[in-house]
C-alpha cells in the first residue's frame, strides 16, 4: 500500500479511536474494578482452585455434546497466545516505555475478573444447535437471553465477526508476513503476474497462509479444538523456555528491570491526549490497549469457546478462562517484556512491531534468534487464526446459520488474511483498536447489567465447595427466580 493511502487510512481511524479509547480506558479499569469487589477477588480467592479445575478438566465432557473444558480453554489461549504477546508486547514498550507492562499487568490482573464472569454468563446462557447438537454461546446469546435485546445480539456478533474474523485474521498475517521478511526477506520474493499492459505483485507468503487456513477453517470447531489441544501448548512452552533462558542469564538485572517498569508506569508528563489529557499517560494507554489485545478480558470472544465446552457448573469454565488471562499476560507477555527490556533496544525507534522482539532475541541469544522467533510466530499467529475463525463462526451461526452464509463468510476470512498480509504495520494495528474497542464496550456494558446472574451462579458454586462438594453441579430448579429467565434445557 502506498504511503499517502496510508496515511489516509490512519487520519479517518484516529478520528473514531481516539475518542472511543479515551472513554473505554477508564470503563475497562472500572469494570475489573467493581467485579474484582463484588466478586471478593475472585482472581485470587480461587486462583488455586482454577488450576485443580483446569488440570481435572481435560477429559471432562461428552464429546457428543461439546468440547472439553481443556480444549475450549486451549481454544481460548489459541486466540490469546498470538501477535499480542509478542509484537504487541514490543510496541507497547517502544512507544509507552517500559511503564506499560505495568499496565498490561493490571489490565490483566482486574481483566481475569471479568474473563471469570463473562465465561461463566456465556456457559449458563448457552444453547445446543439444532443441526448437530453442539453447544453454542456467548455475548451475543447472553445478551438475547438475558437482557432480552435481540437487536443489540445481533449488533455485538456483527462486531466480533469483523473483529475476530477479519481485522484480527488480518493483525495476525501482518505480523508473520513481517517476520519472515525480517528473518529471510521474504517479503521481497513476491509473484509478478502480467496481465497484457498490466503487472501487479502477489505475495506467496499471503497466499501460503491463506491455504494452511483453509485447511482448518473448513473444518469446524471441533477439528479446531483439537488441533488448538494438540500444538498450542507446545509452542508456548518452546517460547517460554528460551525466555527463561534469557531471563536467567541476566539474573543480575532482573531487579533493575523490574524497578525500570514500576517507575515508568507513573510518569505522566507524556500525556497520551485526548479528553483526559494527563490523566492517561502513554504508558497507561498502550499498556490497556494491548493488554487487551492480548488477554481479552472483558472483550467478549473468549465466552463463544467457553460457551462451547461441556461443564457440571458454569462456574467451572469461568475459572478456566480466567487462568487463561494469567497465562497469556503475567507469564508470556512478561517474558517477552524481559527479553525486550534486557536487550535495551526498546529506545531505537527503528525497530517496528515484531522486528524490536527478534533483534532483541537476537542480541540475547545469537542470530538464530532471528530465525527462531519468525517460526514461534508463525505458530503463535496461526493459533490466532484458528481461536479467531471459532469465536467468528459461532457468531455468524447467531446470525444466520446457513451453510451458503457460512461458505461466504469463510471466503472472506480468507481474503482479509491475504490482505493482512500486504498492509502496513500501523494502519492495520489502528484498524484493529477501533473493532476491538467497539466490541468490548458492548460486552462490558452487558455484562454489568448482568452481574445478578452471576451473582447467583458465583454463591451456588462457592456454596457447595464450602459444604464439601468436591464437583458442584449446577441446577437451575433450585433458583426458580431465574429460572423463566434463562430459556435452556441444559441446566
Amino acid at each position: 500500500m502506498n504511503e499517502q493511502l496510508n496515511e489516509t487510512l490512519l487520519g479517518w481511524i484516529k478520528i473514531f479511536n481516539d475518542p472511543l479509547w479515551d472513554f473505554l480506558v477508564v470503563f475497562l479499569v472500572a469494570v475489573g474494578i467493581f467485579y474484582t469487589v463484588v466478586t471478593g477477588a475472585v482472581q485470587i480467592r480461587l486462583f488455586i482452585h482454577s488450576m485443580k479445575v483446569m488440570k481435572s478438566s481435560r477429559k471432562e465432557g461428552d464429546d457428543d455434546h461439546g468440547i472439553t473444558p481443556f480444549q475450549a480453554f486451549v481454544t481460548g489461549l489459541a486466540s490469546r497466545v498470538g501477535v499480542g504477546n509478542v509484537a504487541g508486547v514490543a510496541i507497547a514498550i517502544a512507544i509507552g516505555g517500559p511503564g506499560a507492562v505495568f499496565w498490561m499487568w493490571m489490565t490483566a490482573f482486574l481483566g481475569m475478573s471479568s474473563a471469570f464472569v463473562e465465561s461463566s454468563l456465556a456457559q449458563l446462557f448457552k444453547v445446543r444447535d439444532t443441526q448437530n447438537q453442539q453447544f453454542r454461546g456467548g455475548p451475543a446469546y447472553y445478551i438475547t437471553q438475558g437482557l432480552k435485546q435481540k437487536w443489540l445480539g445481533v449488533v455485538f456478533a456483527i462486531a466480533l465477526i469483523s473483529t475476530y474474523g477479519f481485522v484480527f485474521n488480518a493483525v495476525q498475517a501482518n505480523a508473520i508476513t513481517g517476520a519472515t521478511s525480517h528473518a529471510w526477506g521474504w517479503d521481497k520474493a513476491n509473484l509478478v503476474l502480467s496481465l497484457g499492459s498490466f503487472s501487479f505483485e502477489i505475495s506467496w507468503v499471503g497466499l501460503f497462509l491463506v491455504f494452511i487456513t483453509a485447511l482448518i477453517i473448513f473444518g469446524g470447531i471441533k477439528r479446531i479444538a483439537k488441533v488448538a489441544e494438540r500444538f498450542v501448548p507446545f509452542m508456548a512452552l518452546l517460547y517460554l523456555a528460551v525466555a527463561l533462558y534469557i531471563a536467567f542469564a541476566n539474573f543480575a538485572i532482573l531487579p533493575d528491570i523490574f524497578q525500570l517498569i514500576f517507575s515508568k508506569a507513573f510518569e505522566f508528563d507524556a500525556a497520551a491526549g485526548g479528553f483526559f489529557g494527563a490523566m492517561v499517560s502513554m504508558a497507561m494507554m498502550q499498556g490497556i490497549k494491548r493488554g487487551l489485545f492480548s488477554n481479552e478480558a472483558g472483550m467478549g470472544s473468549a465466552p463463544n469457546a467457553a460457551a462451547a465446552s461441556d461443564v457440571k457448573h458454569p462456574v467451572n469454565q469461568g475459572l478456566v478462562q480466567m487462568l487463561g488471562v494469567f497465562v497469556d499476560t503475567f507469564v508470556v507477555c512478561t517474558c517477552t517484556a524481559i527479553i525486550i527490556l534486557a536487550s535495551g533496544l526498546y529506545e531505537n525507534a527503528g525497530f517496528e512491531g515484531v522486528a524490536l522482539t527478534q533483534m532483541a532475541l537476537e542480541s540475547q541469544i545469537g542470530a538464530w534468534g532471528d530465525d527462531f522467533l519468525a517460526i514461534i510466530l508463525f505458530l503463535f499467529a496461526y493459533s490466532s487464526v484458528i481461536g479467531n475463525y471459532a469465536y467468528a463462526e459461532g457468531n455468524v451461526q447467531f446470525i444466520n446459520n446457513n451453510p451458503k452464509v457460512m461458505f461466504v463468510f469463510r471466503v472472506f476470512v480468507l481474503m482479509m488474511v491475504y490482505l493482512g498480509s500486504v498492509m502496513s504495520v500501523p494502519v492495520i494495528w489502528n484498524l484493529a483498536d477501533l473493532f476491538m474497542g467497539v466490541m468490548a464496550s458492548i460486552n462490558l456494558f452487558a455484562i454489568l447489567l448482568l452481574t445478578p446472574f452471576l451473582l447467583m451462579l458465583l454463591k451456588d458454586y462457592t456454596s457447595q465447595l464450602k459444604s464439601g462438594v468436591k464437583e458442584p453441579v449446577f441446577k437451575l430448579d433450585k433458583h426458580p427466580k431465574y429460572k423463566d429467565k434463562v430459556n435452556s434445557n441444559i441446566w
